[in-house]
């Protein structure tokens, strides 16, 4: 057994003597007027001194509940809910054994003509059928905090360093404001920029697709939705922030937020521009949008880039100036007629400076390429997409959303690189000057009609997708080569490649289910889909007689094009009982592939037809209300590309032909996914473990030759047994005394891969290994005081077969320690340090750097007014070196990154709701 995979064995058995040794609390709730079972009753216990709530539950169809809990030694309140009762509250001293509480009775609310009496508070806490629900006024927080620090104070809630949440263990990729997405489905910017006083309730589910959602069928997915509920006083009111700030070495922000909620209607204004790597929508109140901040680590990639509903804005390497401006519009334009929307515009301008060291391996002598260049890019995005959701009536549902993307791009890159054999003989090398324009077009649409029948469970769904690309981009490439050990003649090339890249893609799918018991169903289906690509290339040299580029070289100009179309029809099963839910669907699938070329006048055709399966299935099963376990099976087929398939040469780069083949299979995988999770509300304490991976039955991997000068030919074979696997485990705990928290946690990610190709006809093996613990400690004290350490360590191995090098590793420590203080009152001086250790980069690259960033703030006029002063990289060390090891190369880069600089910013507040006054988030609502 790898020795990671016995550490990691060793650490999940540890973690599950937290799961030993509960106390049971049961008991039987009854209406007292009627004697009839109350199903759905919440139960939950909270702590007498600060009605903090320790753990809770739900009664089932017989009144019946059970709570799991651990040993209790302060005083705590039994409390029952039930909508339209009166709340049952006993208070427990200690809990140190099992406790039967026998029958308890609750008595309805009492109504007269002129009044309405409820006698009891507003629960935390709320279950409904399938939704957790918390009353977010029940919970203590800064009166200013956002939205992410309410969800912090959930329990089972839990927000990483990384960004991502989780509910018990399950992690949400779905966040929703009244039902709508705010700006994305992801929710970024809603936690980061709503205030936590407008929220009311927090309601959180199993992820549905739409499909699902409109038919009420179980979820499928192993991620929980987040939806935020707005307050009613709240829902009616003009808010938002705005911020701008100026630095040294003339950089600059600044972002602004405007929100008009008027009943059904909302309408948000988000823009954004800075020249220092941000995403400019985080807002964090320490950091605001510093590039290198700790929330601005959080939400966006190392590039800079950010998601939102799948579409990538801003970023790129080197240092970036981006302006951002963004519209959200959701309203009701009748009863029956929901629409939600968004616009983004984005523009960014990135300039950066690369060196790399790479080392490539050969089976008789490996060589090393070094590189250095310049790059300087603009893109400008328009990015728009509509929901419609109409209910035709209490049945039936038809939801339109179409999207349209827009994208315009120029870079120029100006480069030199070289190869070198082991004896530092020089084996070939090159310069290169490029300047490329794009202009591409995206339409998709989706088009779902749901019709629910008068039989629980039996439904309709059809629906159709469609989504249309076009690009058309002008490169023009002026470039060297110099090959030094045979007699091939240099390569020199000043031409322009004009290409046109269409992509076309439809899917079209019925589903029809059928209850055959009360949890038993029936699915039958029939899909179509439908992809269609063209590459058309044309390449024109530079007329030295005219000055133009007006030479056509048919050795660099062809026409492609690859189309599969699928024919799917399935038939499966659903099981979902309250303890446990299966799905399992299989099918065969028809395609037939389709592939044509057109190079030096020669056509070439070539068509396939498949009949391959077509498998799907999962099964969940909860031991308890948030102790679950997951698993996923698939089959998977991939087809490969026209360049892969047809027997045409690909010349465009100097240093490597392509060329394909035509006796390629497509991609056969198992895919496999399972995960446990277990979270104790008493002991505010989780754990969790995952696994997964794809083993191939048949793969396209690539095959590669190289001459005396080492430049490349690469061809495609298929292989089979290559694979990839993860798993790894999670333990969070909780322990709050008094007004102090302490939070920690431990995480652990292992994998192993295998990736198998061929060089120079032999073929070669590389088996890597990964191991990535962490720690993570957080200490509240009380409201002053947060200090947050860290440590994360990554150790990653390659073994080698039929290589000179047998074995290549590298470790990369990271150490971050984040400080923030509230006091004195309206002061707030956050700090941010970190210290990044790189093992085995190459001569010549830093190992090690320290980054440390701190913020010092302070706010007036009733803490509507902010102004900060910030200083980024304190230390003037900040790099970016990284070590990248792959199957055929170890390659090490860096890119040049912002330094330090000196930020002063002002932030001002606008809040104006309907004239209500705001209300405290530091008491219960009674």
């Amino acid at each position: 057994m790898p020795k990671s995979y016995l550490f990691l064995l060793l650490f999940l058995t540890n973690f599950l003597s937290f799961a030993q040794n509960n106390l049971v609390i049961s008991g039987k709730i009854l209406d007292k007027k009627n004697q009839l079972p109350l199903e759905s009753a919440t139960v939950y216990l909270s702590s007498v001194k600060d009605s903090t709530v320790i753990d809770y539950t739900i009664t089932d169809k017989n009144g019946v509940f059970k709570l799991e809990t651990k040993k209790i030694t302060k005083p705590i309140y039994l409390k029952i809910s039930f909508l339209g009762y009166q709340t049952y509250k006993q208070e427990i001293k200690e809990i140190n054994e099992n406790i039967n509480f026998g029958v308890l009775y609750l008595e309805q609310n009492t109504n007269t003509l002129n009044e309405v009496v409820i006698k009891g508070e507003v629960p935390p806490i709320r279950i409904k059928k399938d939704t957790l629900e918390f009353n977010a006024s029940s919970f203590k927080i800064r009166p200013d905090a956002n939205v992410e620090t309410l969800l912090k104070q959930l329990p089972g809630v839990e927000v990483g360093l990384d960004g991502k949440i989780t509910v018990n263990g399950k992690e949400v990729n779905n966040i929703l404001v009244n039902g709508k997405p705010f700006f994305d489905k992801d929710g970024k910017i809603a936690l980061q920029n709503l205030p936590s006083d407008i929220i009311n309730k927090v309601q959180i589910t199993d992820t549905k697709t739409k499909k699902e959602e409109l038919a009420g069928q179980a979820a499928s997915s192993n991620n929980a939705s987040i939806n935020l509920t707005i307050d009613e006083n709240k829902n009616k009111g003009f808010f938002g922030k705005i911020m701008g700030g100026l630095g040294s070495d003339n950089r600059y922000e600044s972002s602004g937020l405007a929100n008009y909620f008027k009943d059904k209607r909302k309408i948000s204004v988000l823009a954004s521009s800075n020249n220092i790597n941000s995403t400019g929508f985080s807002m964090d109140e320490i950091f605001d949008n510093m590039g290198g901040g700790r929330n601005t680590n959080t939400y966006y990639n190392s590039d800079g880039s950010f998601g939102i509903n799948g579409r990538t804005f801003g970023g790129g390497r080197g240092i970036t100036r981006s302006d951002m401006i963004g519209i959200n519009y959701t309203d009701n334009w009748s009863k029956k007629l929901e629409t939600t929307g968004s616009y983004f515009f984005t523009d960014k301008n990135s300039k950066n400076t690369n060196r790399t060291n790479q080392i490539n391996f050969l089976p008789n002598g490996n060589f090393i390429t070094e590189s250095n260049g310049t790059s300087d890019s603009q893109n400008f995005n328009h990015n728009f997409s509509y929901e419609f959701e109409y209910n035709i009536d209490s049945t039936a549902t038809l939801v339109i959303a179409p999207s349209f993307m827009k994208f315009k791009s120029k870079s120029r890159n100006l480069s030199t690189e070289k190869s070198l054999d082991e004896n530092n003989q020089l084996l070939n090398e090159s310069s290169s000057n490029t300047f490329d324009e794009g202009d591409a077009n995206s339409l998709s649409n989706s088009v779902n009609y749901n019709k629910n029948f008068k039989r629980k469970g039996r439904s309709f769904n059809a629906s159709f997708e469609n989504e249309n690309k076009k690009e058309i981009s002008s490169n023009l490439n002026q470039s060297s080569t110099v090959f030094y050990q045979n007699s091939q003649p240099n390569d020199d090339r000043n031409q322009i490649f004009k290409n046109r890249n269409i992509g076309e893609e439809y899917k079209a799918e019925i589903e029809y289910n059928e209850p055959l018991r009360d949890s038993l169903s029936l699915k039958m289906g029939l899909s179509y889909n439908r992809q269609k690509s063209v590459d058309d290339t044309k390449t024109l040299d530079f007329n030295t007689f005219n000055q133009v580029y007006d030479i056509e070289n048919s050795n660099l100009t062809n026409y492609l094009t690859s189309a599969t179309s699928s024919l799917i029809p399935s038939t499966g099963i659903n099981i979902s009982k309250k303890k446990y839910s299966l799905s399992v669907i299989a099918g065969t699938e028809i395609t037939k592939f389709e592939n044509y070329s057109l190079y030096l006048n020669n056509e070439t055709k070539l068509n396939k037809t498949y009949l391959l399966p077509n498998f799907n299935s999962w099964a969940s099963y909860n031991f308890s209300k948030s102790k679950s376990f997951w698993i996923n099976y698939s089959y998977n087929t991939e087809f490969p590309i026209a360049s892969q398939v047809l027997p045409v040469e690909n010349l465009a780069s100097p240093l490597n032909t392509f060329i394909g083949n035509p006796d390629l299979d497509p991609n056969k995988s198992h895919y496999f996914y399972g995960s446990f999770r277990d979270y104790n509300n008493a002991t505010k304490s989780g754990y969790s473990f995952y696994g997964g991976g794809s083993y191939f039955d048949n793969q396209v991997v690539s095959s590669t030759t190289f001459d005396q000068n080492r430049k490349r030919t690469t061809t495609y074979e298929n292989i089979s047994g290559n694979y990839n696997s993860w798993m790894g485990a999670n333990w969070n705990k909780t322990i709050k005394k008094e007004a102090n928290t302490f939070k920690i946690s431990f995480g652990l990610g292992s994998g192993i891969n295998l990736n198998k190709g061929f060089t120079n006809g032999e073929i070669f093996e590389a088996k890597s290994y990964r191991l990535s613990p962490r720690m993570n400690f957080t200490c509240e004290y009380g409201e002053l005081l947060t200090i947050n350490p860290s440590y994360n360590l990554t150790y990653n191995e390659t073994k080698y077969t039929n290589y000179l090098i047998n074995s290549a590793s590298n470790i990369i420590h990271k150490f971050n320690l984040q400080t923030t203080s509230y006091w004195p009152k309206n002061w707030v001086f956050g700090n941010d340090f970190g210290y990044t250790f790189n093992s085995n980069i190459a001569d010549g690259f830093k190992k090690d750097f320290y980054l440390w960033n701190t913020s010092l703030s302070y706010s007036f006029y009733n803490k509507k007014i902010m102004t900060k002063v910030k200083v980024y990289d304190l230390l003037d060390q900040n790099q970016s070196a990284t070590r990248t090891i792959s199957p055929t190369t170890i390659r090490d880069e860096e890119n040049i990154v912002l330094k330090r600089y000196v930020m002063f910013s002002l932030t001002y507040k606008i809040e104006k709701f309907a004239g209500k006054e705001k209300p405290s988030r530091n008491r219960m609502m009674f």
